[in-house]
C-alpha cells in the first residue's frame, strides 16, 4: 500500500499539473481565437487590397457570385469556424477534465465519481453537437 504522504504529494503534484496544463491550453486558443488575420502595413496597403480584389475577382467567376456575395460568404464561414472552434475547445477542456476525475479516482481513491460523471455526459453531448454542426454547416450536400 503506499503511503498517505506519497498520495498527499501525487495529488497535488497532478493537481499542479493538470491547472497549468489547463491555463496553456486557454491562453493558446484565447491567441488563436482573438488574432487578428487582416493586418496591413501602410506602405503594402495599395498591392494587398489589389491582392484581395484579384482572388475576389477569380473566386467569383468560379462560383458564379459577386463580390459583394462572396465577401458576406466569407464573413459567414468565419463566424461558423470561430463557433466550431469554441465548442471543440470546450470540448477538449471537458476531456481533460473526465481523464482528470477518472485518474484520480482509480489511482488516487478520490470520491469525486459524481464529477467524473457530470464530465463524461457534458462531453459526450458536446462531441454529438460538433459533429453534428460540422456535417451540417461544412459537408458538400
Amino acid at each position: 500500500m503506499i503511503n498517505k504522504g506519497i498520495l498527499a504529494l501525487l495529488n497535488k503534484y497532478f493537481i499542479q499539473f493538470f491547472v497549468i496544463a489547463l491555463l496553456s491550453i486557454s491562453t493558446f486558443s484565447m491567441n488563436v481565437a482573438f488574432a487578428d488575420t487582416d493586418v496591413n502595413s501602410g506602405s503594402n496597403t495599395g498591392v494587398a487590397e489589389s491582392s484581395s480584389d484579384h482572388r475576389g475577382a477569380v473566386l467569383s467567376t468560379f462560383i458564379g457570385k459577386d463580390r459583394g456575395e462572396l465577401v458576406e460568404s466569407f464573413d459567414e464561414r468565419r463566424e461558423q469556424h470561430k463557433i466550431l472552434f469554441y465548442m471543440g475547445v470546450t470540448l477538449l477542456l471537458f476531456v481533460l477534465l473526465t481523464a482528470g476525475f477518472g485518474v484520480s479516482m482509480a489511482m488516487l481513491g478520490k470520491e469525486v465519481f459524481v464529477q467524473h460523471m457530470v464530465c463524461a455526459g457534458i462531453t459526450v453531448f458536446l462531441s454529438i453537437a460538433h459533429a453534428v454542426v460540422a456535417v451540417v454547416w461544412f459537408f458538400p450536400f
